[in-house]
């Protein structure tokens, strides 16, 4: 089983986005997501950007996860 983690987009490059959450900065590709903006929330799965989220989405999906201990 695999988990898309709410993540907040930082840059752009192209196809890419450098994406962080809890201190952790990771480069993504944004393809299925070409709407994507700096600052935006979105969900990754297997190195992809597959969705946008609002923050409030993000940060309640961040929570749940830290209540589960699935995420730090």
């Amino acid at each position: 089983m695999c988990l898309g983690i709410p993540v907040k987009v930082k840059e752009i490059n192209g196809q890419e986005a450098l994406v962080e959450v809890g201190g952790l900065k990771q480069t993504v590709r944004i393809d299925f997501v070409p709407e994507v903006k700096t600052g935006d929330f979105v969900i990754v799965h297997a190195g992809f950007a597959i969705s946008i989220l609002n923050e409030e989405e993000a940060e309640e999906t961040l929570k749940l996860l830290r209540e589960a201990e699935v995420f730090p």
